[in-house]
């Protein structure tokens, strides 16, 4: 038996404890649980030089830090680190000094994305508590992580995400052998398809924060980024935000190595980016709210942060506000331009929603919300190449002269 250190669940609005070691899903007020920690303990047992010397895959080298407690239960499809790459070509363009701006690159998981965090440690909860079918809804990601994850456990999953979800990402989870179907409506009407199937299906819904788990899996971006920095932190962080779990997991890991006295000095200012056609959490930002109301006739080219209403919206500007950051709206021209400019200054492909953060922070800086020395931390929260680019109609003919001027 693996040593945890979980004491209990909690309930992220009222505080409620509940008891771990059981299948939950939200609160008794329907809110997110969160996974607790005896710290005093783990700080006690655990080193950062045993964390160093971990031969774990990827952010399995966390897991004092994580709530799986029998080592056979961790599902695993080669996890790995995820680089910090500086941008150079491409810091300027965006108002920033060459190094000054980091991109964690989470498109070398599994899958291609961030979602393998999240779902990989759901996964293996799942397993541990005896689950045997999951089911989710998806803008395409987390879809294709759930059926990968599943599958590698022995579990059944059933996706369901909006017909117009990128083709690449349909076709990946059917391929991954989970049961997809696509539905004529946004992430929220599959979410509630999800929800009313609970009983008549028997599925466990692991739809972003309606379980405690993926938000422990999303909490390993904030431990792997410290350990990366010398346990140290950026200055600033942008987050592309849509239900906000990687946001809130980050925000949740850095309080936790604060506790554990891991870390200290300000934690990062924590920036929740979102598109001008679907934006709930800036205005509720902007307005000081807590909630976010629905966001009607939601539109953007970057699906992933194409999510209406979340359920942590509360907890999403809760850091947001402690961390002394902020949220803020971009464009669809303006991340088409990010996406253009970082790719062909730096090679970097950045995912629509990534590219939504570089002009987030491009903006950011021309307005003198970050200053020139700060140090920023982008996340690329999925590989470019799931996603359409601009065709190409130059050719040429094999059998006629070839003018090769034209390439000097």
């Amino acid at each position: 038996m693996n040593q945890t250190f979980v004491s209990h669940l909690e309930c992220s609005m009222t505080g409620q404890r509940y008891e771990a070691g059981r299948v939950r899903g939200l609160s008794d007020a329907g809110r997110p649980l969160l996974v607790r920690y005896d710290l005093e303990a783990l700080a006690a047992s655990v080193g950062k030089d045993a964390i160093a010397a971990s031969d774990a895959p990827g952010f399995w080298r966390y897991a004092p830090f994580l709530p799986v407690t029998e080592p056979g239960n961790r599902t695993t499809l080669g996890e790995v680190v995820t680089p910090l790459i500086a941008l150079e070509g491409s810091a300027p363009g965006l108002g920033a000094r060459p190094g000054r701006i980091l991109v964690k690159d989470e498109g070398r998981l599994p899958t291609g994305s961030f979602k393998a965090r999240g779902l990989c440690l759901a996964v293996s909860m799942a397993k541990e508590l005896g689950l045997g079918h999951l089911a989710i809804p998806t803008n395409g990601n987390a879809g294709a992580a759930l059926a990968a994850y599943a599958r590698r456990a022995g579990l059944r999953a059933t996706v369901f995400c909006p017909a117009d979800t990128p083709e690449i990402g349909v076709r990946e989870i059917r391929q991954q052998g989970a049961d997809v179907w696509r539905v004529d409506g946004l992430i929220d009407d599959c979410g509630r398809i999800v929800g009313a199937g609970r009983e008549k299906a028997g599925w466990f819904d692991v739809s972003t924060l309606k379980e405690p788990y993926r938000i422990e899996g999303k909490k390993t971006m904030g431990l792997e980024l410290a350990e990366q920095l010398g346990w140290t932190l950026p200055d600033v962080i942008f987050y592309p935000t849509g239900g906000g779990t990687g946001l809130i997991g980050m925000w949740k890991a850095f309080r936790e190595l604060r506790d554990i006295g891991w870390i200290d000095g300000p934690p990062p200012r924590m920036v929740a980016v979102q598109a001008e056609g679907c934006a709930p959490i800036v205005r509720a930002w902007e307005t000081g709210e807590e909630h976010a109301p629905r966001w009607e006739d939601a539109r953007t080219v970057a699906a992933g942060i194409r999510v209406p209403a979340a359920i942590g919206d509360f907890l999403i500007v809760r850091a947001i506000r402690e961390s002394g950051g902020f949220a803020m709206a971009v464009s669809d021209e303006a991340i088409a331009v990010a996406r253009d400019h970082v790719a062909r200054m730096d090679g970097l492909l950045l995912c629509p929603e990534s590219a939504a953060a570089a002009a987030a922070c491009r903006r950011a800086l021309d307005r003198g919300l970050v200053g020139p020395d700060d140090r920023v931390v982008l996340y690329n929260c999925a590989t470019g190449l799931k996603y359409p680019m601009a065709p190409v109609e130059r050719r040429l003919d094999k059998d006629e002269n070839i003018d090769f001027d034209r390439f000097a």
